[in-house]
């Protein structure tokens, strides 16, 4: 069985390996994004200042959820290396090692946003009318950050030997059961009280905690490619530090950008309610095709990982070369059509205001080509990753947000007769930049002395 396992991955038809990883990993994150669908249409009923709450506390919750789950990375890269030179032992073991890490770390990261709920809450402005429920749903959402991150990193061990199937299994159920749960702890029902705006929270804590344990549970037994052991959870220096370097890197690069997507609303909110939302439409436009982007990202990391484990090094490049393929012509085909359909798409979102059709309508027209290039530098921080080189991902994330988009949005539409269209033009530009900066540097090929580095 292991060895099937092994060449599936690392021999055959490439193409095969990509999608087998891809679709199921996308499929996840599709259901993961109905977690918030499914509380905005509960707490909707109970009226705006219950969903302005629970979106006031998100931002915040993106960032702390950031530093934590970068770390979960380093599963995938280190579980998919040794899983690729067929050494079972240390695939447990690194399991093991960064399942305690993540626990230590998720632990800490829960007591200090439970403590420091208030005045995180004030510090983002939370108004005297909503302020109770942001600071409730906060704190309860700070129980659940152990139990998020254990399954985080059962999801990232499970990816990292290429069994994608089976989180997304967990993750199914717990959907079905949130949809359940959010009305009955919302609302209340017989003997369980009502806890409107928290409810949601302790709705998704319960489904964490059932996800957690059954992931942990699964680990343990050792029957799916990985047995964890409570004997192996100790600090071995050696190990700990591995993964953290692996992982920090990570963690830096989604906090950024959860820190940049705020900064960007910071910019779009001084032109008026209409841009804003014009840039709403346009931002959920974006988050859906990034999933896509992520998953084939994701694939290739344990792809990568695997075969450079397996010490095939050109297969690894051959592996990052089709994914960068796929990536380039799909998205961008795919952002060909929403360039045609964007205005009766905006007029979906936004049926009765002509002015916020066009603008939104605007902002997809001027992104959209461009969501192949996104695609690109996706898959080439898929390869870094796989290689072990996190800060090449890092720093091209940061480049991309930091040192080209957020700059230069400001610059276009302050300083320039584009007005708040510079934003818009803002999203291409950046998304140029980063994927030939993430292609150039894969063409030097230092990505593979850092693979020979890793493997060894």
């Amino acid at each position: 069985m292991k060895t099937e396992i092994r060449n599936k991955y690392t021999e055959g038809r490439i193409f095969n390996s990509l999608l087998s990883l891809a679709l199921p990993i996308i499929f996840a994150n599709i259901l993961q994004t109905t977690y918030q669908l499914i509380d905005t249409f509960w707490l909707g009923r109970l009226g705006a200042n219950a969903v302005a709450a629970v979106s006031l506390s998100f931002p915040v919750l993106f960032l702390v959820l950031s530093l934590g789950t970068g770390l979960t990375l380093a599963g995938t890269v280190m579980v998919s290396n040794y899983k690729g030179a067929d050494n079972q032992k240390m695939v447990d073991f690194s399991s093991s090692q960064s399942v305690f890490l993540i626990f230590i770390i998720s632990g800490l990261l829960a007591v200090l946003s439970y403590f420091s709920a208030g005045p995180l809450m004030n510090i983002i402005g939370a108004g005297p009318e909503i302020y109770d429920d942001s600071v409730a749903y906060f704190k309860v959402s700070s129980f659940g950050f152990i139990f998020l991150f254990m399954f985080f990193i059962f999801q990232s061990l499970m990816r990292g030997i290429g069994n994608v199937m089976l989180p997304v299994y967990i993750i199914l159920i717990t959907v079905f059961l949130n949809l359940v749960l959010d009305p009955l702890f919302i609302y209340g029902y017989g003997p369980i009280p009502g806890y409107g705006v928290a409810g949601a929270a302790w709705a998704s804590v319960i489904t964490q905690g059932i996800s957690a344990v059954i992931g942990i549970a699964i680990l343990l037994r050792g029957k799916h490619g990985i047995k964890i052991s409570f004997s192996s959870m100790y600090f071995d220096m050696k190990s700990l530090r591995k993964i953290f370097n692996l992982g920090f890197p990570a963690s830096v690069e989604q906090s950024t950008r959860a820190l940049g997507m705020t900064m960007m609303v910071i910019i779009v909110t001084s032109f008026g309610s209409e841009i804003v939302a014009a840039y709403g439409i346009g931002a959920r436009i974006l988050s859906l095709i990034v999933i896509p982007a992520l998953g084939l990202g994701i694939a290739t990391t344990s792809l990568v990982g695997q075969n450079i484990g397996a010490r095939k090094i050109k297969r690894a490049e051959q592996v990052a070369n089709l994914s960068n393929k796929i990536a380039f012509f799909g998205l961008t085909g795919l952002g060909i059509i929403l360039f045609l359909v964007a205005e009766p798409l905006t007029a979906f979102f936004i049926p009765n205001d002509p002015d916020v059709i066009k603008d939104g309508a605007l902002f997809i027209k001027i992104m959209a080509p461009s969501f192949g290039l996104l695609g690109v530098q996706q898959v080439m921080n898929g390869t870094f990753n796989g290689a072990g080189f996190t800060k090449a991902s890092m720093l091209i994330s940061i480049m991309s947000l930091w040192v080209v988009r957020f700059p230069l949005a400001y610059v276009l539409s302050y300083n320039t007769s584009l007005g708040y269209e510079g934003i818009w033009w803002s999203f291409p530009i950046s998304n140029l930049i980063a994927a030939i900066a993430g292609y150039i540097y894969f063409k030097m090929g230092y990505w593979k002395i850092r693979a020979f580095r890793m493997r060894d």
